[in-house]
């Protein structure tokens, strides 16, 4: 089947945060959405629904978002979502992501993430669907040798959880493919911190449980479903003490993946290539609460705890060569993260089971 002229991609893992959000700016630039979720990190929608993610979406971009509930362990029911449609690309999401689940059952984040994606990949072969976007993270540089980070940062190495080590072997994994088929053309994003909210304020993260991110944590402590927040170390060689971080708004994001696919469309090459995603800019923790405190008008209560095992000091990137090779940097500030966010929350107090 000929897909070179094709628009229609998948995205596995499309109802989570990240995908989810991406939908919006893959629609606005004129591409067909296919989402592919098992949802055990989404909110499930009514009995015959699409889930919750996925009807706001269609809310927002009027239109309705194909799905599938299928896991990607299940070679044969993904290999039928192939059947079914011409992919001209996959952007892939899915995956377990929480740091510290993965340190207590590694065995479950190598079988999802990792068989997950061979079997991916291994469908994908099948059907001559051969350019991909892969959903990486910072987590794979380990403990920074120098800042800011840029692409050439040695990777692999003292990896500290099962979530950065999936990630890797992800990696590596491309890599061995696109050495061994040179039709393979594959575009590695590299994430910093994810954060921010749809500004309609109907769609954001909704994290099951006790959020493991900083920014949904302090959101639930300024709308009161939480007392206070630990701040994991106030003795860092940082501007206050505390850790920072590279923080990028989730539209930034999402319009990151839209510039990697029109690359991967409209570029003659092959290959695999590693592209940061993030601001360039650190804010630590207690710049992120007193930010949200102002944005939200509510005063955002935190205590001193001691450093968490793994976390370093700071962490930020060079982004400029996803500036000159895909045309995209990212525009919102601090700021309007945190009143993104606040907004979504506010509407939303329990995330997407707020009954409206």
């Amino acid at each position: 089947m000929d897909n070179s002229k094709s628009k229609c991609v998948l995205l596995t893992g499309g109802a989570g945060y990240v995908g989810s959000h991406t939908i919006i700016p893959l629609i606005e630039s004129g591409y067909e959405v296919v989402v592919l979720d098992n949802l055990s990190n989404a909110c499930k929608g009514n009995e015959g629904q699409n889930p919750v993610p996925i009807s706001q979406v269609e809310k927002l971009v009027g239109k309705p978002v194909t799905f599938y509930n299928v896991d990607l362990l299940d070679y044969d029911s993904l290999s039928k979502v192939f059947d079914k449609h011409n992919f001209c690309c996959v952007i892939h999401f899915a995956g377990l992501k929480a740091v510290g689940e993965s340190c207590i059952i590694p065995l479950t984040y190598y079988r999802v993430n990792v068989s997950g994606s061979i079997n991916l990949f291994q469908v994908m072969k099948e059907h001559n669907v051969k350019k991909l976007v892969f959903s990486s993270s910072s987590t794979v540089y380990g403990e920074p040798q120098f800042l800011p980070i840029t692409e050439s940062h040695p990777v692999g190495q003292n990896l500290l959880n099962g979530y950065a080590k999936s990630k890797y072997y992800i990696e590596g994994i491309i890599q061995d493919l696109c050495n061994s088929d040179k039709e393979w053309f594959v575009i590695i994003l590299r994430y910093f911190n994810p954060v921010g909210a749809h500004p309609s304020g109907i769609l954001g993260e909704d994290p099951t449980g006790i959020p493991n991110n900083l920014m949904p944590y302090v959101a639930q402590v300024a709308v009161g479903n939480r007392p206070c927040i630990n701040v994991f170390g106030n003795d860092y060689n940082t501007v206050d003490g505390t850790g920072v971080r590279d923080y990028l708004h989730i539209m930034d994001l999402a319009e990151g993946h839209v510039s990697a696919l029109q690359k991967l469309q409209n570029a003659n090459e092959n290959g695999a290539i590693a592209i940061n995603l993030g601001t360039g800019n650190g804010y630590s923790v207690l710049q992120v609460i007193d930010m949200f405190s102002q944005v939200s008008g509510q005063k955002v209560k935190y205590a001193i705890a001691d450093r968490r095992a793994g976390d370093c000091a700071s962490s930020y990137c060079d982004a400029s060569f996803a500036k000159s090779y895909l045309g995209w940097e990212a525009k919102r500030t601090l700021k309007e993260m945190c009143e993104d966010t606040w907004r979504w929350q506010s509407l939303y107090p329990q995330g997407f089971s707020t009954k409206k």
